[in-house]
């Protein structure tokens, strides 16, 4: 089934997407005025493919693109032949659902990009927006990375730029975009707010990644059983609007100068 939703084609201020993991933080984010939907779950874990019900709600609901993040379990993203097969049909599920496109990525054992596998999951995509998520961050050579995500079809990469934050790999970030080839899309994320979302768009960033999210509280007997994590967070309208309202003075002010 082909998308039901139209391919985001971009605001003069660069775009916000923001990575949520249940109801409440999709509508949050949407009213408090996202570009774009990142939709996962457990965002406590770095975020987890998102539950059928789940995409089909966002893309019935969302009047911005939602792109479904395609990632089966925690941990590293050296993945064996079976959860290839269920990330082709968690992809397969997002396609049909109606989403503007997938994130993704696979690693070899060293790190590199697995492109047999990124193949095997770009043709399940097609023809679905895709963005390769930060596994990119952990090759050993980002460039050549960058050149094999591009070969591959990729639209955009989301990178910190190798960095534990994207602030830490803000030089990175800025070669990288000046590097990547036209067709490529460089977007920044890991630990952007919007204490720090200014400078790093002086790397000549036009898309952010954010979760603007905030420590959430479990309630009674949520926490004594195990149902919560104590890292579990809860997407903050404020801080969208925050992060929105910053890109939109950026633009502003690059306006002004032009």
């Amino acid at each position: 089934m082909p998308s039901k939703q139209r391919a985001f084609e971009g605001p003069t201020a660069p775009l916000l997407e923001v990575c949520v993991d249940n109801v409440s933080g999709l509508q949050s984010a949407i009213k408090a005025g996202a570009d774009r939907i990142e939709l996962c779950s457990s965002l406590a874990t770095g975020g987890l493919t998102p539950s059928q019900g789940f995409m089909s709600f966002a893309a019935q609901t969302s009047p911005i693109p939602v792109f479904a993040l395609i990632r089966p379990r925690a941990g590293d993203f050296l993945f064996a032949e079976q959860e290839i097969t269920l990330m082709q049909r968690d992809i397969e599920t997002a396609r049909e659902a109606g989403l503007a496109g997938v994130v993704i990525g696979a690693s070899l054992s060293d790190g590199r990009l697995d492109i047999e596998a990124l193949k095997a999951l770009m043709l399940a995509a097609k023809p679905l927006d895709v963005t390769l998520h930060r596994a990119f961050d952990i090759v050993p050579d980002l460039y050549e990375a960058m050149e094999q995500a591009a070969s591959l079809g990729i639209k955009r990469i989301l990178t910190s730029g190798g960095a534990s934050s994207a602030s830490k790999g803000q030089e990175v970030l800025q070669e990288l975009i000046g590097k990547a080839p036209k067709e490529l899309i460089i977007m920044p994320g890991g630990g952007i707010n919007p204490d720090n979302v200014l400078s790093l768009l002086q790397t000549g960033a036009k898309e952010i990644h954010a979760s603007c999210s905030s420590p959430k509280k479990a309630l009674g007997k949520i926490n004594e059983l195990g149902f919560a994590l104590p890292s579990d967070r809860q997407t903050d309208p404020e801080k969208v609007k925050a992060m929105k309202a910053a890109l939109m003075a950026y633009s502003s002010g690059q306006g002004t100068r032009r």
